[in-house]
This record gives structure tokens, sequence and C-alpha cells, in this order.
């Protein structure tokens, strides 16, 4: 599900069982994070599906990228490993107007 960073802000605030989840690289990570979220990059193909699995399926995930793009397939793809609440933050970091601190 596509929510507008306003949208995407007010529903984590309230959630008590998210997880925010960033799908840049490493290298894009080192630029600043949006605090507490956790990197799987998506560019790892298959070791990025199998962290996936790793990851509890009972939790709600805050997906976010650069532009919003890869935070869209990431969520598909969560959604298709039977994840059953994936929001994708819509113009991803780029139109983050929230905190971002170091990695």
């Amino acid at each position: 599900m596509n929510l507008t960073q306003e949208d995407w802000v007010s529903q984590l605030e309230v959630d008590e069982n998210s997880v925010i989840l960033d799908v840049r690289t490493e290298d894009e990570c080192n630029n600043g994070i949006i605090p507490n979220s956790i990197n799987i990059d998506i560019y790892e193909g298959q070791e990025f599906i199998e962290k996936l699995e790793a990851l509890d399926k009972t939790k709600n995930y805050y997906v976010y990228c650069r532009s919003g793009a890869r935070s869209a397939k990431a969520c598909e793809a969560m959604n298709n490993l039977g994840f059953e609440n994936t929001y994708n933050l819509q113009g991803g970091i780029l139109e983050w107007d929230g905190e971002i601190v170091s990695p």
C-alpha cells in the first residue's frame, strides 16, 4: 500500500507493531537514514529474499528507499512472501522532511 509521507508518519506513530525498513544500498544509507530503520538492500537479489523471510511476518513494515520505486517493489515481494501489512513511503527519502540520522 502506497502512503503519502503524512499518512505514513501518522500511521507509524500509533503503530506499536511497526518496523521501518530501508531497502537502499549501504552507500545510500551512509548519507542518512530515518531513525530506527533497519537496512536490507533490495539489490542483494536472493540474499534480499532470504533476509526478508527471516523477518517476523506478524509485524507491520514501513518501507522506504530513495524515491519510492524500489520500496514499492520490496512491498510487492514481501506481500508475495506472506507479509500482511507493508506500507510504501511515496516519494522516498528524497521527499522526506522528517528527521534523518547517521546509521
